[in-house]
């Protein structure tokens, strides 16, 4: 893997930290995961972040179930 050196403004460098924090994610892994997403399309990566997400949140059902409809109910 490369290393490359980039130039952004102060505000922009602080909000995409703060951003890559909330999603818990380094600047670094963001920063990758955006170039990615925009250069490589085809690969579906937002299938993968969707996943790994829902595996960072610490929530769970606590054994209740659902049957379709409530699930389809709006």
């Amino acid at each position: 893997m490369k290393n490359i050196t980039l130039s952004m403004e102060e505000e922009t460098l602080k909000a995409g930290r703060e951003y890559a924090q909330r999603h818990s994610l380094s600047f670094n892994d963001l920063v990758r995961k955006l170039v990615e997403q925009t250069v490589l399309p085809a690969k579906n990566l937002w299938l993968e972040d969707t996943f790994a997400l829902m595996d960072t949140l610490n929530v769970s059902s606590e054994g209740v179930s659902w049957t379709r409809e409530e699930l389809y109910r709006v």
